[in-house]
């Protein structure tokens, strides 16, 4: 009967630990390269294979990967995960979905249960409540792949994939201005998030570029990025009661972009008579709104696409990936 040979064969062989026969067959830079060529040249000699079982439960490629994102109802986020099942099962990958709700506590919990279920990588879109990232870093400093896309951290040395949300903030803010108006706020999530930095900034270039002073007035943080009705609504009512109030109104996100339209409605405030909006959105729902949101698309299914790809070559690679990028998508002005 065919019995394949342990590590504890070689071991007894040599007279090592079983724990240095492991490590000189992984390689690892404990054990001196004298004991590393005795191992080597002896289990070549007596033609050693790893078990392919063992080797599966060593490796615990589970064939699936986790996906943190805000909220799957918000229509850039479906597509985004449309993008990311597209390249996933295609290549034999199950994929698992969390939602954080926007909830930095929900994120720890969702994280910490996607790695204990042993996923191979993770794809995150930070919640707008995230600031201390040291439970991904965590996880990374640990070898787990993990992708950043849309709201990405900095701090973490990864694969990242965004959409070119400066330019286009740039056009919206600039499509406004060049529609006439003059007085034009700024509706954004969360100050720390990559997106509300990117878009506020191109908000501002394109105010500065048209010889438009920025009002700090005119900008509003939604923490909960447009989640919570009342700071939608809390945030507009600042607005409508400044003295000098703005006649137009600059929205960074896709869920503050419909909330935004439900409480004007609710205050009777008509659109674009007492109030023009541009906004951040993928949703389709758009077209049936009458008068209709002009309105910034982001690539989402390409960036899901993208970001999948990423992530399984991170996960597949035989060697650890020293090289990261950012890559950065263009968007769409769709003027309605």
């Amino acid at each position: 009967m065919f019995e394949p040979v342990t590590i504890k064969d070689i071991a007894k062989a040599l007279g090592l630990s079983t724990s240095t026969v492991s490590r000189a067959l992984r390689d690892t830079h404990e054990i001196s390269a004298a004991t590393k060529k005795v191992v080597l040249a002896y289990a070549k000699e007596i033609n050693y294979q790893p078990n392919p079982i063992a080797l599966s439960l060593k490796e615990r490629r589970s064939k699936s990967i986790g996906v943190v994102v805000s909220e799957v109802a918000n229509s850039y986020f479906s597509q985004a995960i449309n993008g990311i099942e597209s390249i996933a099962y295609d290549r034999g990958y199950h994929v698992i979905i969390s939602q954080t709700h926007e909830s930095y506590d929900r994120e720890v919990i969702n994280v910490q249960h996607l790695a204990s279920r042993s996923v191979d990588g993770l794809l995150v879109s930070l919640s707008s409540e995230t600031t201390d990232i040291s439970h991904l870093t965590h996880l990374h400093e640990r070898g787990l792949p993990i992708v950043f896309f849309d709201r990405v951290a900095d701090a973490i040395n990864t694969h990242k994939v965004i959409a070119n949300n400066e330019k286009g903030a740039y056009q919206a803010t600039d499509y406004l201005i060049k529609n006439g108006y003059k007085r034009i706020a700024h509706l954004t999530s969360s100050s720390h998030l990559s997106i509300s930095i990117e878009r506020l900034s191109g908000y501002e270039a394109a105010l500065k570029d048209n010889g438009l002073a920025v009002n700090p007035q005119y900008i509003k943080h939604c923490l909960h990025g447009g989640m919570l009705y009342t700071e939608t609504e809390t945030a507009i009512k600042e607005l409508m009661g400044l003295k000098e109030k703005p006649d137009a109104i600059f929205v960074a996100g896709d869920r503050l972009s419909t909330g935004c339209l439900s409480v004007f409605k609710n205050l009777k405030i008509a659109v674009p008579n007492d109030m023009a909006i541009a906004g951040f959105s993928n949703s389709d729902v758009l077209d049936l709104f009458n008068p209709s949101l002009t309105s910034v698309r982001q690539p989402a299914f390409d960036i899901g696409q993208m970001a999948t790809e990423m992530l399984l070559q991170l996960i597949e690679a035989k060697y650890p990936v020293e090289e990261f990028e950012k890559r950065i998508l263009e968007t769409d002005l769709c003027v309605r």
